[in-house]
């Protein structure tokens, strides 16, 4: 019989797989969660370690932490673990033993991902991962504690070749790709790299049917900002119809789709005619002032649902994220609305967050 989630081991806290150089605001992310939800607990991190930890005071079920902690739910965090052994140092003639020794006679997963952080230093395992994850299986399925119907996957991740993290995930509320990255590959016809930001944004923060519902031929968008077109190529290709408002120029191949107008006019200024379904901006400029922007367009109803990017600033960057979204929320009250707020920060992205909102 497959694992149910009662009788999972207990970890001892949590694990995010994050950006290189956002360890800091993943932990903070990880404490102000912890704290709002009475949790005691303190996050630690490593300089540029691609993960970040929260240590429980005492050790707790993995499917609340999971979903406490969920990955969906933070923005810093691309994939969230319940801790369920650490390993210093493994010897190397035989790591699978300790690690199988963490699970509990008779529990069961469905899947085992051997895994690095995202960073340059943790690279050259890559090849030992792949090795050992078969080793990893296989033993697994011999020993009884592989069953596709388990609602848990197991990850271990190696930050170097003796030490690991080993975790559980809830495969129904956890990120469905290898290290929390969706692999995308860039379109060729796509005007500009940026194309990739979009078309992430819309897998990671949105769900398929929510996608299948929002966009739909016909439907229609604005794009400020939008020279040369990258993310307006992302909306053309599910068949809306784009005003792009951008002073500069705009994709000569994406123009001769006949599904986009071009508006020379400033981001900032520029204003719909009537409502759109969709807005979608990435403009550089201070993240509070297109936070204000993005809320002036939710909180007036010009249109449903808008995606759009916050540059950071080089510190308190989780500090300027969390004041951006309570100017938005108290400026679309104002007007009479609820705001809902989705944020990421994707891999496409650097130093930035990628932001879905909507009213409601």
């Amino acid at each position: 019989m497959a694992s149910s989630l009662t009788n999972a081991p207990f970890a001892s806290g949590i694990v995010v797989y994050c950006r290189a150089g956002f360890e800091s605001e993943a932990a903070q992310e990880l404490d102000a969660t912890a704290a709002a939800a009475g949790v005691a607990g303190f996050a630690r991190t490593e300089r540029n370690a691609g993960f970040a930890e929260f240590v429980l005071t005492q050790q707790g079920a993995p499917d609340a932490l999971l979903r406490l902690f969920g990955w969906s739910r933070l923005i810093f965090a691309r994939q969230s673990l319940a801790v369920i052994g650490q390993f210093k140092a493994l010897p190397r003639e035989d790591r699978l033993t300790p690690l199988l020794a963490a699970l509990p006679a008779g529990f069961q997963v469905g899947d085992v991902w051997v895994e690095t952080p995202d960073t340059d230093a943790s690279k050259p395992l890559t090849a030992f991962c792949r090795s050992f994850n078969n080793a990893f299986v296989q033993q697994l399925r011999r020993s009884g504690a592989l069953d596709p119907r388990s609602p848990w996957r197991l990850h271990a991740l190696f930050p170097t070749g003796e030490r690991c993290l080993l975790g559980l995930a809830l495969i129904d509320h956890s990120a469905p790709w290898h290290q929390g990255i969706p692999r995308l590959k860039f379109p060729r016809e796509a005007p500009s790299r940026s194309t990739l930001k979009l078309d992430e944004a819309l897998q990671v923060l949105l769900n398929a049917g929510e996608r299948e519902r929002w966009f739909k031929p016909g439907m229609s968008a604005v794009d400020l900002g939008a020279a040369p077109g990258g993310w307006t190529w992302q909306l053309v290709r599910r068949g809306l119809h784009v005003t792009a408002v951008d002073n500069g120029p705009m994709d000569e191949g994406l123009m001769a789709s006949g599904l986009v107008t071009h508006k020379r006019e400033d981001g900032f200024r520029f204003q719909p005619r009537q409502r759109v379904e969709w807005m979608v901006c990435d403009m550089v400029e201070q993240p509070r002032r297109v936070a204000a922007r993005m809320a002036e367009w939710l909180a007036a109803g010009w249109c449903h649902r808008s995606v759009f990017n916050l540059k950071l600033p080089m510190k308190k960057r989780y500090l300027e994220v969390q004041q951006a979204f309570e100017a938005m929320q108290a400026t679309v009250a104002a007007a009479g609305r609820e705001l809902e707020i989705r944020a990421k920060q994707l891999y496409h992205d650097r130093e930035e967050i990628t932001v879905f909102a909507q009213t409601r």
